[in-house]
């Protein structure tokens, strides 16, 4: 079972920049799609940004568009979300989570079996 450990969620101001690391324990996870997503208090966990197993496919939420980079590197076992320009309602804890496929994307939580534990991102205005 493949294990996922985020990082570099810390308090940052508005407009700083942040990248958020997911790191496998497997090398299965080479084969995965990968999703970000985040959860602010009180409010339900929602899609940010997903990429594909070889890195070709990216595709992000109407809300960090234009903002936010998703990329990968099969060979350290890490997904990375760059976040630029971040605003205080980006502050969430961000989660990476992983689904073997060698073709499906998906945007919905319920997908994807294998998920960290989280980081927290804060953004103070």
């Amino acid at each position: 079972q493949v294990q996922l450990v985020e990082s570099g969620g810390r308090l940052v101001q508005a407009g700083d920049s942040l990248r958020l690391s997911c790191a496998a324990s497997d090398g299965t996870f080479s084969t995965h799609s990968v999703g970000w997503f985040r959860q602010a208090p009180g409010k339900e966990r929602e899609f940010v940004a997903g990429i594909s197993w070889s890195g070709t496919t990216s595709y992000y939420s109407d809300s960090v568009k234009g903002r936010f980079a998703i990329s990968r590197d099969n060979a350290k076992l890490t997904v990375y979300l760059r976040m630029n320009s971040l605003k205080p309602e980006d502050t969430a804890v961000y989660y990476c989570a992983g689904r073997s496929s060698l073709g499906q994307l998906s945007t919905a939580a319920s997908w994807y079996p294998y998920w960290g534990q989280g980081t927290q991102v804060t953004v103070s205005s």
